[in-house]
């Protein structure tokens, strides 16, 4: 009775992986359909259709424990053409429209307070 307990176990080892493996293949990626999405402000809009966003985030220093400002820029397509500089935008990540712009304005946040 032992070498039948003892096989069934095998057998049960044995399967277990080759299942995870036809689980793990067949999955599709969590984030394979999301898309990135950021709020920033507008520093310029001079070009047509196209804005630049600063993208600021704060990170802690990991020895020091303070925080520190660290920011990107981003090109990003906006079709209306009708954003200043000041405002505030969402933008998310697109197939790439140019060598530079990966990025589309999808709403206004807030409008630039005009003193």
């Amino acid at each position: 009775m032992s070498d039948m307990d003892q096989d069934s176990s095998a057998h049960s080892a044995e399967s277990a992986p080759a299942t995870a493996a036809a689980a793990s293949t067949t999955a599709v990626h969590p984030t394979k359909g999301s898309k990135r999405s950021l709020v920033g402000r507008v520093v310029s809009a001079k070009s047509k259709q196209t804005v630049t966003v600063l993208v600021e985030r704060q990170v802690r220093h990991p020895l020091y424990g303070k925080y520190l400002t660290r920011s990107n820029k981003y090109h990003a397509h906006d079709e209306s053409d009708a954003l200043n500089e000041g405002d505030t935008v969402e933008i998310i990540e697109v197939r790439p429209i140019s060598r530079t712009k990966t990025w589309r304005v999808v709403r206004l946040v807030a409008s630039a307070q005009t003193a």
